[in-house]
């Protein structure tokens, strides 16, 4: 499994872009997406929303269960990415480009977030 080396990483699966203009996206890395199999239905916070880093802010369910979103940073929600709402599967299928989840301004300086060879050495765990 290839993780792309620009991104950084959350212990509880989640990918963070370098910011540009201080707004990151964010989205479930490919170890994510197999362990849920065919996911089937997106909950993303709404674009204003206040996201806290390691809080819950959605929902992925897939045929085998419902699995919690967080957010890998504190910040505002500035944009939801329709298409994977109305396509759910692109979680699976692209979850690197098209099936990216949310964009957020970020307020103050992540933390904890990992390199690509640090999460794949921790997913290889």
């Amino acid at each position: 499994m290839d993780n792309p080396q620009q991104l950084r990483y959350s212990k509880e699966h989640e990918w963070l872009s370098d910011a540009e203009d201080g707004v990151s996206t964010v989205g479930i890395t490919e170890h994510a997406a197999n362990a849920l199999g065919d996911v089937v239905f997106v909950q993303l916070p709404e674009v204003g929303a206040t996201v806290t880093a390691g809080e819950s802010c959605g929902e992925l369910e897939s045929t085998k269960s419902v699995s919690d979103l967080y957010s890998p940073v504190d910040g505002e929600i500035t944009e939801v990415n329709e298409d994977v709402v109305a396509d759910p599967s692109l979680a699976n299928s692209a979850p690197f480009e098209g099936g990216w989840l949310f964009k957020v301004k970020i307020t103050g300086e992540p933390e904890d977030l990992l390199t690509a060879d640090e999460y794949t050495a921790f997913t290889a765990g």
